[in-house]
């Protein structure tokens, strides 16, 4: 069996998806596919399996990914694909790398065999064409054919037997009955006396070429599926575990969150941990895409997989298992590799229908050259033609190689896809809405303003709403509660804080209701006449605080402003390079988003707006023809998030804004958007190309081979080499690098 690449730990192993509780995730390795009709076989059986809420068969990796209800019987999956005919075993992520390597290598002496035992035939054939051509007798032809025919194309017998077990079509079943037929008439001919028009060669040549491009397939796929591959390499094995004062070394799937651990220089970091004593350079590139040494102090947060370059860290466990960073980029890239583009539903159309259409298309091409001009070896020929020049596996491969290869290109660079729909939507997208704090800024406002009203000290007030505020984890209670402990501001008891997200708060301070927020919130208590005109206050962002009760009353406003990202102002324009209009859409005031967007260069801003009014916006715009992506980083741009057709979310953003999201940014840096939108554009042309050329081979190729025009075992190379090709046009992705992408005549 073809052990596929792996991407779990253990035997049929199980991560939770959506509702822990519910559903759990199953992997298998599937042996024995060929082509997109294997595939869509397989996902029939499992989906058919008592307790599946969806099975995902891929391809390219050789793997289902099944969505199993809790308790469901997991061996009833391995029973479902046997009975399809195909193979499914559990993945053992250790050893599927080796493997994997060792099947090429078995697969590659399996060809250079073959190919030693079809030389003779082809040169007997090659040098008749060049007027000095030698003769094999035909037992000598048998002696080479016949190991060929049955030995090394027995996996073509056996494939293609298991799918008609099944009453089910692929690829092999259509190079064994082509290949069968050549042998069994040139044995035929032996038997009457017509020796001299044997068809061994073209027989022996179609399963050679057909090997050959098999294992070239094979090479290829191992390359696609490297970057996962270095990411999983990236897991430690062993940690140094610090207990009363002793250091002693650990498997890693001993240490638990609150366990202190200590990493020396050149050492990888076991768990993600905060850091408690030690600094140093850490090496996050693998993660982060980041190729600068990311510098660590005491409190400051580790990733597994990083590598310490300098010094010695202590650090506390702060998640492990499956729960680390590391671990979670691994089942995005993961998912988004086992995951079907909506492109691939047309292909599964296409490849249940394809071998039975192969078929009756050589069958009409037999009956139409015997019957038409009656010259039974033409026929035939041009039958067996057209059974071995049919390709549905380059239909297969199409999609999720360039996926495979994207995504992991992408992961290198910091950049998770997990909704592979969003490749497909980045073609057509033509708008981009930007959250502006957290995602253009740093989300690190300082306190510039303090106004206050009726004889109130400005001290008291910044008191007052730090007490509040300190329930709050929106950027501008940050900013409060830093000016607050800088000034030794005293502490006073808040209670009874309620949150309105994209309004402000509502606390308790002593017997006083307070609120704090913006202008639109303060409005609903009716207090927005009492508040200055916020212009006099442009390019702030700001804070009303007034009481509601016992008494109504405004007492002031705190403003205070945010710096922008570096490099915000290169990913705006290379966002118009592309096509691409930019909106800054955010609930801050409008004259502090126009600071913003006068600053680095977009004309269009949507200021002011609630969460809800975020995703109407985005909605709106929807409506009105655009394509429209959204990037945000916090949970009021969750909804606009979930409602836009590419959602990306910035790494350091909220983890709601990340489940929301199908594209998220490892590192909070802006010019990761414009990266993003160019590789998924990159890998969507290159699915086009693939599907493309996939799709014309065999419009083209099916009907010059069923005029006669090609010989069985040109068909076989060309068949073998339409495969080979779709792989090795995704492996051009690997080419693309941040903010230079790719020639456009390359796939990308």
């Amino acid at each position: 069996m073809n052990n596929p690449i792996s991407i779990t730990t253990a035997s049929l192993s199980r991560n939770a998806t959506g509702d822990a509780e519910t559903v759990e995730r199953v992997r298998l390795a599937i042996g024995g596919m060929t082509c997109a009709g294997c595939a869509a076989g397989v996902s029939g059986a499992l989906n058919a399996v008592d307790g599946v809420q969806n099975a995902v068969v891929n391809l390219a990796s050789e793997q289902a990914i099944v969505d199993l209800r809790l308790g469901g019987d997991l061996k009833a999956l391995q029973v479902a694909v046997t009975a399809a005919g195909y193979e499914a075993t559990p993945l053992e992520a250790g050893a599927a790398v080796e493997d994997d390597r060792s099947n090429a290598q078995r697969h590659g002496w399996l060809v250079a065999a073959s190919a030693l035992m079809t030389l003779p035939l082809v040169g007997q054939m090659v040098t008749g064409w060049a007027g000095y051509g030698y003769s094999l007798e035909p037992s000598m032809q048998f002696a080479l054919a016949t190991p060929v025919q049955f030995l090394f194309g027995w996996r073509f017998y056996m494939s293609g037997y298991r799918a008609l077990r099944v009453l089910s079509g692929n690829m092999d079943q259509l190079v064994a009955l082509g290949t069968t037929a050549a042998y069994g008439y040139s044995a035929y001919l032996w038997w009457a006396g017509f020796q001299e028009h044997l068809y061994l060669e073209g027989a022996a040549t179609v399963i050679t070429l057909v090997l050959l491009g098999k294992w070239l397939e094979r090479k290829a796929k191992g390359k696609a599926a490297a970057a996962i591959w270095a990411l999983m390499t990236q897991q430690p094995d062993r940690a140094h575990l610090l207990q009363n004062g002793e250091e002693t070394e650990v498997p890693i799937a001993d240490v638990k969150v609150g366990d202190l651990l200590r990493v020396r220089s050149g050492e990888r970091i076991a768990v993600d941990g905060l850091v408690t004593e030690g600094s140093g350079g850490v090496d996050e590139s693998m993660l982060t895409g980041e190729a600068r040494p990311v510098k660590k102090f005491e409190g400051a947060p580790v990733t597994a997989g990083a590598i310490n370059l300098e010094g010695v860290l202590t650090y506390r466990a702060t998640a492990v298992g499956v729960d680390t960073v590391l671990s979670r980029i691994i089942r995005l890239v993961d998912g988004a590799q086992a995951t079907k583009a909506p492109v691939e539903r047309l292909v599964d159309k296409v490849a249940s229908i394809f071998v039975p259409l192969v078929m009756l298309i050589a069958a009409v091409t037999y009956l139409t050259w015997w019957l038409g001009i009656g010259d039974l070896d033409r026929a035939f020929a041009a039958a067996i033609t057209v059974l071995v020049i049919a390709c549905p596996c380059a239909l297969g491969l199409a999609t999720p190689t360039a996926v495979m290869v994207g995504t992991g290109v992408a992961a290198r660079n910091g950049i998770l896809i997990r909704d592979t729909e969003a490749l497909e939507r980045a073609r057509a997208m033509d708008m981009i809405l930007l959250d502006k704090t957290g995602t253009l800024t740093t989300g690190l406002p300082r306190m510039r303003v303090i106004d206050v009203v009726n004889g109130q000290e400005k001290e008291a007030l910044i008191a007052l709403a730090a007490s509040i505020l300190a329930y709050s984890n929106h950027p501008l209670a940050h900013a409060v509660a830093e000016f607050a402990a800088d000034k030794n501001m005293p502490k006073l008891e808040g209670k009874d804080f309620i949150n309105y997200p994209g309004k402000g708060v509502e606390a308790k301070v002593g017997d006083s209701k307070l609120v704090l927020g913006n202008r639109e919130f303060l409005a609903e208590h009716n207090l927005a006449a009492d508040i200055p005109n916020e212009d006099d206050w442009a390019g702030l962002s700001l804070i009303h605080v007034a009481e509601v009760a016992p008494k109504l009353s405004y007492l002031g406003t705190l403003g205070a402003s945010d710096s922008l990202r570096p490099g915000v102002v290169k990913a705006v324009a290379r966002l118009k390079a592309q096509g691409i209009k930019t909106v800054i859409l955010s609930g801050d005031n409008q004259a502090a988003v126009s600071a913003v967007a006068h600053e680095i260069g977009i004309s269009k801003i949507i200021a002011g707006v609630q969460p809800e009014g975020k995703a109407g916006e985005v909605v709106r715009l929807r409506n009105d023809g655009h394509v429209v992506a959204m990037v945000g980083d916090g949970i009021n741009d969750a909804p606009a998030l979930a409602a836009a057709d590419i959602a990306i979310a910035m790494g350091g953003g909220a983890h709601v804004a990340m489940e929301a999201a199908g594209i998220t940014l490892m590192r909070d840096d802006p010019q990761l958007i414009a990266d993003a939108i160019e590789i998924s554009r990159a890998v969507a042309r290159c699915i086009r190309q693939n599907l493309f050329w996939a799709f014309v081979y065999n419009i083209v190729a099916l009907p010059v081979a069923a005029l006669g025009l090609l010989n069985p075992a040109v068909a076989g190379a060309a068949m073998a080499m339409s495969s080979v090709s779709v792989i090795f046009n995704a492996l051009l992705l690997r080419r693309w690098k941040p903010e230079q992408g790719l020639d456009r005549k390359d796939c990308g």
